[in-house]
C-alpha cells in the first residue's frame, strides 16, 4: 500500500475532520470527538495555523489515512515563533499500529525545522511520545499551569528541534486561548 504525506489542501478538510471525530469517538466518546473536531477547526481560524504544517497521509485512492497537526504555541505570551504544539494525531482506528503516525511526526519535525521551529509540545502517553525523542518537559521548566489536568506531569512532553532550543525556554502552559479547551 503506497503511503504519500502532504500538507493539507482545501479537498481534504472536511474528510479530515471527519477522521479525526472518528478517531476520538472510537478512543474515548462522541464528546471527546467533537471536541477535538472543534479544536481543529479554532486551530485552523487562528494566527497560529500553520498550513505546512497540517498533514495528511492518503493512500493510492487518495483517502486520509492519518493526520497530524503542529500549530504555534506560546507560553504565557512567549516563544510562539520558536515552540509549536502537536494536536492531534489520528489514525484510522483499523490502520492503527502500522507506523502512520510515526511516519507522520518524523516528516513533521523536518518541515518544523525547514520552517524555523526549534521545538515542539505535545500532551499524551508518554509511550506513544518517548519513542520519537519527547522527554517529560518539566525537566525543561516547561510545567502544566493550574488549570491543565494530566494523568501525570510525564504527560506534558517537548522535543526539540534543534539542539540547546529549550535551554532558554520556560514557564507555566495554559490552553484557556482556545475556546475548545476551556473548562465551564
Amino acid at each position: 500500500m503506497d503511503r504519500i504525506i502532504k500538507s493539507m489542501e482545501e479537498t481534504y478538510l472536511a474528510p479530515s475532520l471527519a477522521l479525526v471525530e472518528d478517531v476520538f469517538t472510537k478512543w474515548a466518546n462522541p464528546g471527546e470527538g467533537r471536541l477535538v473536531r472543534s479544536l481543529v477547526e479554532e486551530i485552523r481560524a487562528k494566527k497560529y495555523y500553520v498550513p505546512q504544517l497540517e498533514l495528511i497521509m492518503v493512500n493510492e485512492n487518495d483517502e486520509i489515512m492519518g493526520y497530524a497537526m503542529f500549530s504555534r504555541f506560546h507560553i504565557q505570551g512567549r516563544y510562539e515563533d520558536e515552540l509549536l504544539i502537536l494536536t492531534p494525531v489520528a489514525v484510522k482506528t483499523e490502520l492503527q499500529r502500522q507506523h502512520i503516525s510515526k511516519e507522520l511526526l518524523e516528516y513533521g519535525f523536518e518541515k518544523a525545522r525547514e520552517l524555523g521551529f526549534k521545538a515542539v509540545l505535545v500532551e499524551g502517553d508518554p509511550r506513544n511520545y518517548t519513542p520519537r525523542g519527547f522527554m517529560p518537559s518539566y525537566k525543561f521548566g516547561i510545567e502544566a499551569g493550574p488549570k491543565v489536568k494530566l494523568p501525570s506531569p510525564d504527560c506534558l512532553m517537548v522535543k526539540e528541534l534543534k539542539e540547546g532550543a529549550l535551554a532558554h525556554m520556560h514557564g507555566l502552559v495554559d490552553y484557556s486561548f482556545y475556546e475548545a479547551l476551556r473548562e465551564e
